[in-house]
């Protein structure tokens, strides 16, 4: 937040430096003014004094402005125009006294009344004041106001990020538990032990890690390749794995799990459905400003439509969710595009921007 913005929301100390500086410049103007006439130097002590009594007696007029806010607009009118016109005409008779009492040396004049003269320029001086405090006022009410949206519209973008990223796929945990058991019943205990760990760090990965703030990319290629080890047990030698990670790109911020649901496309609707198996091929490269993301497979492809997949083969929940996600982290500066992958195979490439980490040692336990 700017300093401005913090001084116009910390309203005490706003308050106390308009009125303070407001006072201090009407001495200021009354001081060059008295040039245009012959005034002794007593007349600077005249000022100081009128300055000081309406700095006095308009601080009482913010409590009872601020009381008359909660009234309704005719009896808020009225207390106000009320306060404002006894304030001033206090005001004049201060002004009054110091100039017959100290500038004249005792000089009265025959009628006491006199001393109530001059409420005019009184009257519109702290007219100004009350005209700035409203004013102030209802700046402050409006950029409390926007602060409370802004705050409101953030609260439920993160609020829908994380309800994007927390939508994990069930099948590839009950396939785990399905292969989990399957180890047990065969007696391969150490595989079967093995397995259960990779699952519970992925998991705590996924469930621990803040959706809203991005990752390291060296970060999510670690927990993709503990995600792609545990697929490994399932499919064994049918699933082969090709990295193609710029070195430059590591410490690229990504959004955590990004890649995730597009391997498991890649695993369910390739790898799964072709009796020998296939490659997963994953990649990112800095270009310019943008960092590019690749996940591709050799799978049999699919039929790709306005650059859409259809829901039978992988165009469901897990693709909609990758979209939404970047856009509610990048806004429109970023890209989602699905396409095949030559000579067979589908190829998806992410586009978003490249900002670098401050620091990461690639640690899954990292926050």
């Amino acid at each position: 937040m700017p300093n401005w913005e913090k001084l116009v929301d910390s309203r005490e100390r706003l308050f106390w430096t308009l009125h303070t500086a407001g006072w201090v410049g009407f001495a200021i103007i009354y001081y060059i003014g008295s040039f245009l006439h012959d005034m002794r130097s007593i007349w600077l002590l005249i000022i100081m004094l009128n300055a000081y009594a309406g700095w006095l007696l308009t601080i009482p007029l913010r409590y009872i402005y601020r009381k008359a806010l909660t009234l309704s607009p005719l009896k808020m009118i009225a207390m106000v125009g009320i306060c404002l016109y006894i304030t001033a005409l206090v005001w004049a008779l201060v002004k009054n006294l110091n100039y017959w009492e100290i500038y004249k040396k005792g000089y009265r004049p025959e009628e006491w009344y006199m001393y109530f003269t001059n409420t005019i320029n009184s009257l519109i001086m702290v007219t100004c004041w009350t005209g700035g405090y409203f004013g102030i006022k209802n700046y402050q009410m409006l950029l409390k106001e926007k602060q409370n949206v802004l705050r409101a519209s953030t609260m439920a973008h993160q609020a829908q990020i994380r309800m994007l990223r927390y939508q994990l796929n069930p099948h590839f945990l009950f396939n785990t538990l399905n292969a989990i058991s399957t180890l047990i019943l065969m007696k391969e205990n150490k595989t079967a032990d093995a397995m259960v760990s990779r699952l519970s760090d992925f998991l705590r990965y996924s469930l621990d890690k803040d959706p809203i703030r991005k990752v390291p990319l060296i970060q999510e290629v670690k927990v993709l390749e503990l995600y792609l080890e545990i697929e490994k047990v399932r499919f064994e030698d049918r699933l082969s794995v090709v990295w193609d990670i710029d070195e430059k790109t590591k410490d690229a911020l990504v959004p955590s799990l990004i890649l995730q649901p597009l391997i498991e496309n890649s695993i369910k609707y390739a790898i799964s459905k072709a009796s020998e198996g296939g490659q997963i091929c994953i990649s990112a490269k800095g270009f310019g400003r943008d960092l590019m993301l690749n996940v591709s497979d050799n799978g049999p492809g699919a039929e790709i439509t306005d650059g859409n997949l259809p829901p039978s083969e992988g165009g469901g929940v897990g693709l909609q969710n990758i979209q939404e996600r970047l856009q509610a982290l990048y806004l429109d500066n970023y890209a989602f595009a699905i396409s095949h992958n030559y000579p067979s195979g589908v190829k998806v490439n992410i586009r978003i921007p490249y900002e670098l980490s401050e620091k990461s040692d690639g640690s899954l336990d990292e926050n």
